[in-house]
């Protein structure tokens, strides 16, 4: 039964699916017996003690450890998006749209919260509460994240340290920023395909609902940047997956 499923998979999106189950299989296996796969190949910011330049590519074969959806959710758009991308584009154009769109999920989600940790790192400094714990210098405060409980709140932290330790800890994994480089992409080229989604009775074109989809996106990066879900690497994702299809077009790059 898996070998005719897995039959009718194109190869790069078979591939990408057996590493994605694979790793997060052996992450599951490995997890309880202390190893941490999960935490060395997740992409940590760069300013981070934890960050090695393989997690920019790592990070995009695993997936949360505490959420099965997470990896389930992605898995089925690789499979119904990326195969049908796959074989219009063939193998070596859908392989550069999918890492590339990795990438800048990456890149962006990173520049943006480097960003941040820096401002904060301004602020911080002058904040009267950092002088109360008399830090030699910043790398102090940071060292300290391993010695401090999670009741951070009853230590006298405003809420710029907690929040400069939440982004110094946070960690990205999954496929979801390459993922939606494909989507970009698909609803660009077929964007009055009919679409279907779990609990609404009618088809939408693939143009409202991605497009729906990336807005929310974009919206929930600006006002909802702390939920536990990186829309900036989906916004990045999108935005490269855009950028190739649309430069593709100009240039009279064939599709078929």
């Amino acid at each position: 039964m898996f070998k005719n499923i897995l039959g009718n998979i194109p190869p790069v999106t078979k591939n990408l699916l057996i590493l994605n189950v694979l790793l997060y299989l052996v992450m599951m296996i490995l997890g309880p017996k202390g190893y941490e796969l999960g935490n060395t190949l997740a992409a940590h910011y760069i300013t981070s003690d934890d960050f090695q330049p393989f997690q920019v590519i790592t990070h995009m074969f695993m997936h949360s450890d505490r959420d099965f959806f997470h990896i389930l959710f992605n898995m089925l758009i690789l499979v119904m998006i990326g195969a049908h991308l796959e074989r219009i584009w063939g193998a070596k154009k859908y392989f550069i749209v999918y890492f590339a769109s990795g990438l800048g999920a990456f890149l962006l989600y990173n520049g943006i919260g480097v960003y941040q940790m820096n401002g904060l790192q301004e602020i911080i400094i002058q904040s009267d509460q950092y002088k109360q714990f008399n830090y030699s210098n910043f790398r102090d405060y940071t060292d300290s994240f391993n010695e401090l409980s999670s009741q951070m709140y009853f230590r006298g932290w405003s809420y710029d340290m907690q929040h400069y330790r939440e982004l110094f800890e946070t960690r990205m994994v999954g496929a979801s920023g390459a993922l939606f480089g494909l989507l970009a992409a698909f609803g660009i080229l077929f964007p009055n395909i009919p679409m279907q989604i779990m609990f609404i009775p009618v088809p939408i074109k693939a143009k409202y609902l991605i497009g729906a989809y990336i807005a929310f996106e974009v919206y929930s990066s600006i006002y909802r940047p702390n939920d536990g879900t990186a829309h900036l690497a989906h916004v990045g994702g999108a935005i490269v997956g855009i950028i190739i299809v649309l430069i593709w077009r100009k240039k009279g790059k064939n599709f078929n």
